[in-house]
């Protein structure tokens, strides 16, 4: 067995254990269907009608501000799809507090609904969650839309043109039938996003009408310390997320858009006033949905910058180490496992190190603690095991990012590399370093961003003195003190930010060189 062959192994011998190893031990303490009460199988209804319900939003907002986006050209057009980009690494507690800060009984909205008479709004509910998914999830979708319509080669619109078709036409012919092949894959990783999302539902659910499958496993740990309920909905929701992950695998229809010659795509079907006006109106409030609640934060949190209790401080130091060393574990895992993927040209490996998608920390949570439990005391190994997790979410994008730029490096100067006998280190050190510093650099910032941001696993086995700034900031949102939370949140959102650009920029400077 190589090196590569060994270390591989071991890497998806651990994701294993900490997914399929984990879920054993949710199975053996899991109590039966009859330990599935009348509450579980309400938050079972709640986690699937609101997922569908925010995917099917996201989708339909999407469709036609992707559409807006691909067919205008116009100053700081980089710069709202760069911002697209932005809510996936965005803390979800630093988005909440925003969305609360606008949509909130004390929000913006609310002030201008008491100017006029009306009463104020709560976002707490059903409607809240809702929002909180969409904000997140529109603009992946509206990303993933518009690659699609990036994809239709401009050969197509100008023989559209020539033929004399219209908005009507070219909507028929071209973009249906993109949206056929891009919408249903779209959906259901967006649905898999939203059954799997905690923090949204801690900070914005609760109540026996809104309460998910996460949810309940946190109040069954905190609340009853049922790890035997816990364990039997971890269990649900696990099988829940895999189907889902398995349907998404299965969905994507083959393309028949066919190649172009990669010119830019001038929209002739566009340029009447009215298409103007409306797809202008329709990427002014989606940037303003977008930046409005990331100002909120800005404006709350400034002023209380510099009279922040202590333990904030020290929460983000905590976050910080666990983000740091969850990027080592990344990449300790990543490297072996891109490796033996691109040696055994195939993409189970990949499959099994990307197994995770199918899971969400809370699920994973449930699972360590059920098997440290009897062993020692968890509470102890919060932040440890907060980063181990962590790094095991963060893997599936990990390797989407190294999987093909090392495929390339070993199509392009494999057999060289062979010829020239450099195996093990010196070809790590020579040949695959130098060029993967890019999406080295672009995976160790989004594991840092992610982690910084994360509130699962910590929420089950932190101890009461030792939270991380996310788990901080929601418990000073908790008791009323919004004020230090929007200073925590505004911490945790340069930090995250920071955390990515300096990772990315890291790996993208000199990487021609």
């Amino acid at each position: 067995m190589t090196r590569t062959t060994a270390t591989g192994s071991i890497a998806l011998a651990v994701v294993l254990l900490f997914t399929l190893g984990t879920l054993a031990a949710v199975f053996w303490r899991a109590e039966g269907l009859s330990g599935f009460g009348t509450a579980d199988w309400a938050a079972l209804r709640f986690s699937v009608v609101q997922a569908t319900l925010s995917a099917t939003l996201s989708i339909l907002f999407a469709v036609p501000l992707a559409r807006a986006i691909a067919r205008r050209r116009f100053r700081g057009r980089g710069l709202l799809i760069l911002l697209l980009g932005a809510p996936f690494i965005l803390p979800t507690i630093v988005a909440v507090f925003g969305l609360i800060s606008v949509f909130g009984r004390s929000g913006i909205v609310s002030d201008l609904l008491r100017l006029v008479g009306l009463e104020p709004i709560s976002i707490y509910g059903f409607h809240g969650v809702v929002l909180a998914h969409v904000f997140f999830n529109l603009p992946l979708a509206t990303r993933l839309v518009l690659q699609g319509w990036l994809a239709i080669p401009s050969e197509r619109f100008r023989l559209a043109a020539s033929l004399g078709f219209g908005p009507r036409d070219i909507a028929r012919t071209l973009e249906r039938p993109m949206l056929r092949e891009v919408l249903p894959g779209t959906f259901l990783v967006i649905f898999l996003l939203c059954l799997t999302s905690f923090a949204v539902a801690l900070a914005l659910g609760g109540g026996p009408k809104a309460t998910t499958i996460e949810l309940a496993i946190y109040q069954a740990f905190n609340l009853e310390f049922d790890l035997g309920k816990a364990a039997l909905l971890a269990l649900v929701q696990f099988a829940l997320g895999l189907a889902v992950a398995l349907v998404a695998l299965k969905v994507a229809l083959p393309s028949g858009i066919g190649a172009g010659l990669d010119r830019s795509v001038t929209r002739w079907d566009a340029q009447t006033q009215m298409l103007r006006a409306v797809d202008a109106a329709l990427i002014s409030a989606a940037t303003v949905f977008l930046v409005l609640p990331m100002a909120m934060i800005a404006l709350d949190g400034v002023p209380r910058l510099f009279s922040l209790p202590a333990s904030i401080w020290w929460a983000t130091l905590r976050s910080l180490g666990v983000a740091l060393a969850s990027v080592l574990v990344t990449l300790a895992l990543g490297f072996p496992i891109a490796a033996l993927a691109v040696k055994r040209r195939g993409r189970l490996v990949e499959g099994i190190g990307s197994i995770t998608l199918a899971a969400s920390p809370l699920v994973i949570g449930t699972g360590l603690f059920v098997i440290l439990f009897p062993l020692t005391d968890p509470f102890a190994l919060a932040l440890p095991v907060t980063a181990l997790v962590n790094a095991v979410m963060s893997l599936p994008f990990a390797l989407r990012a190294l999987v093909p730029a090392l495929g390339q490096i070993e199509a392009d100067y494999g057999r060289l590399a062979d010829g020239l006998g450099m195996t093990g280190m010196a070809r790590f050190r020579h040949l695959w370093l130098p060029r993967l510093r890019r999406p080295l650099g672009f995976t160790m910032g989004l594991s840092a961003a992610l982690s910084m941001g994360d509130l699962g696993v910590i929420a089950l086995f932190a101890a009461p003195d030792a939270p991380t700034l996310p788990l901080q900031i929601y418990r000073l949102m908790a008791a009323y003190r919004m004020p230090d939370a929007a200073g925590g949140a505004l911490i945790l959102l340069a930090s995250s930010l920071a955390l990515f650009w300096l990772f990315d920029r890291g790996g993208r400077a000199d990487a021609d060189a």
